[in-house]
């Protein structure tokens, strides 16, 4: 199930579950898709990748709290032992920057400040989950880069394509004047579909795939700016994987580079090639979003 934003024309009911969705993926913890399933004990071998130029793109499901709770714990390990790679957040949409960067100068150390200065209160995530993330970032002075399209031009774009909104220059540099594969488009718009529990209208899947496709497009670039000394991206699942999120994006980068992680839950299906390696963990308790939807 994916996890994107819903035009605004919407039912507030979606907009209200919209993070809940997950773009599925694998399943236990699995050294490389294709491995042996094994328990999480130690460190697993993708974490000795967290150093020098890797650009990791690790994933969540935004309201499992253990995903929040590992990836810190696997960046604190490598920070530790001299990592420092850019962090670029889905959570802090790209127009909030400045904000970032102010809250920074502002109060230097302080997360939560940091926070409320460069997210609206309507933001929809659970910010307690991420302000360890952020902590940590400001902990090791690690360069902290907002990295998603903002909520009103992603409807935008869904409503009236790529140039009406981000201009001509802006989607070419982008890569979205392109034609998308066809194979990427038609898995793109199927998980929006399943993300969506079947409830979407035919006609809104290709738009809808339209905006996450410059979502992924967006933090992809802002991934290839910042990752002289490595990057992190921390994005939903569907974000990250390798057949439809940010790494087709990311095609001039060596794949040696890139290093991508699923972060799942029990249950939810293996898929090959989706990532490199797969962390899961107990299913979070909430309400079957599909029904919360359904109303």
């Amino acid at each position: 199930m994916v996890s994107s934003d819903f035009p605004q024309a919407l039912p507030a009911a979606m907009d209200r579950t919209r993070r809940l969705f997950l773009l599925a993926g694998t399943s236990l913890v699995l050294p490389a898709l294709g491995g042996c399933v094994s328990r999480l004990a130690g460190a697993p071998s993708w974490q000795a990748r967290l150093s020098g130029d890797t650009v990791a793109l690790l994933g969540e499901v935004h309201d499992n709290p253990e995903h929040h709770r590992l990836r810190a714990a696997a960046l604190r390990h490598a920070c530790q032992a001299g990592w420092r790679p850019a962090i670029v957040m889905e959570q802090f949409d790209l127009d909030r920057q400045p904000d970032l960067d102010r809250g920074r100068r502002d109060r230097p150390g302080d997360a939560a400040f940091l926070i409320a200065s460069a997210s609206p209160s309507q933001s929809g995530w659970h910010w307690p989950y991420y302000e360890p993330l952020v902590a940590l970032a400001l902990r090791f002075d690690l360069p902290l880069f907002a990295s998603n399209l903002p909520r009103a031009q992603a409807t935008r774009i869904v409503r009236e394509g790529y140039e009406a909104v981000l201009g001509r220059s802006r989607t070419q540099e982008l890569g979205l004047a392109a034609e998308i594969e066809p194979r990427w488009r038609v898995a793109q718009e199927s998980e929006i579909e399943a993300g969506h529990c079947g409830l979407l209208p035919a006609a809104l899947l290709q738009p809808m795939a339209r905006a996450q496709f410059a979502r992924d497009a967006v933090m992809a670039q802002v991934l290839r700016n910042n990752s002289a000394n490595g990057a992190v991206l921390l994005a939903g699942n569907g974000h990250v994987r390798r057949d439809i999120g940010v790494p087709q994006w990311l095609a001039a980068m060596p794949l040696e580079r890139q290093l991508v992680v699923g972060f799942v839950e029990v249950g939810d299906p293996i898929v090959e090639g989706q990532f490199d390696a797969v962390v899961v963990t107990a299913r979070a308790e909430r309400k079957d979003p599909c029904n919360e939807l359904r109303r």
